[in-house]
């Protein structure tokens, strides 16, 4: 079962952009799963679990703008939850249904956290991968020393090559997942040379606003009311054990999960970590 691949028009105070999706499953499915991307990486990340889960689901998983097939908004100043929230629910609206299921790995799931806090909200059960609502300094400042960095390679092998060693907390993935994960992440210039396809300017409102301390989004995570399951990379520098804990007691009272020798984040590429978003989904 193969995907197909659309857009839907969004808006931003500085114009209109279009945000890209892939779709797989029965478009008559009333049951919906989104599936949201990290910082710097886009819908196909999903492949393997939007396979899985299509007898199941209508799987929705965008491309957040300014990453992937998705436009870049005009004003880098955008770049951010509220405008990422906003095109979700534009999304949804497209869709023609009134809940969803969310899965959302690290900025995925601070936009899913965004939205399951609202009242009114459309989702019904959350899956946060490798995210919760404290972020400390020292994550901040190993994001900060990547995102928005413009590096090229020679070739796609040299892509190939660095992908593998800033992703290595993605865990032991075969070369057939590393290079899927390349080949949808870079694209190739006039030049010739590869380079990430993208936005660079993604990182602006980031460095602009980054502070010397912890991001607490505590008040947030406790006005979430659905089922929640929070899985952590046992490895993590971004979800703290002690956070991923304290998730299991405060707001929605989450569902733990940790997959040992994976870092920040587990890619739902194999079938252990499938299999526990999958359980979590369709139970009852």
């Amino acid at each position: 079962m193969e995907f197909t691949q659309n857009t839907v028009q969004c808006a931003s105070p500085s114009g209109l952009h279009r945000m890209a999706y892939t779709e797989w499953g029965a478009r008559d499915n009333p049951r919906v799963l989104v599936c949201v991307h990290g910082l710097t990486r886009n819908a196909r990340d999903f492949d393997a679990l939007a396979r899985a889960m299509a007898s199941h689901y209508r799987v929705i998983c965008p491309d957040v703008v300014g990453r992937g097939q998705s436009s870049r908004l005009r004003n880098p100043a955008g770049y951010g939850i509220p405008q990422y929230v906003g095109d979700m629910v534009t999304l949804i609206a497209r869709l023609g249904v009134d809940s969803v299921h969310w899965v959302g790995t690290s900025m995925g799931g601070l936009i899913g956290m965004a939205l399951a806090s609202l009242e009114g909200t459309p989702i019904q059960k959350l899956l946060l991968n490798d995210v919760g609502p404290l972020i400390t300094v020292d994550a901040l400042q190993r994001i900060a020393t990547y995102v928005g960095a413009d590096p090229t390679w020679a070739s796609f092998d040299e892509a190939l090559a660095y992908i593998k060693l800033i992703s290595a907390p993605f865990g032991n993935l075969d070369e057939g997942q590393w290079r899927h994960l390349t080949e949808h992440s870079i694209t190739q210039r006039s030049d010739g040379r590869w380079g990430f396809r993208y936005d660079p300017l993604i990182a602006a409102p980031f460095k602009a606003a980054f502070a010397d301390q912890d991001v607490d989004l505590w008040p947030l995570y406790e006005q979430i009311k659905c089922p929640t399951l929070v899985l952590r990379g046992a490895e993590s520098d971004l979800l703290s054990r002690a956070t991923w804990e304290a998730m299991g007691s405060r707001g929605p009272r989450a569902k733990l999960a940790e997959i040992s020798g994976v870092g920040h984040a587990p890619m739902f590429m194999n079938d252990e970590q499938i299999s526990i978003a999958r359980d979590f989904l369709l139970s009852a």
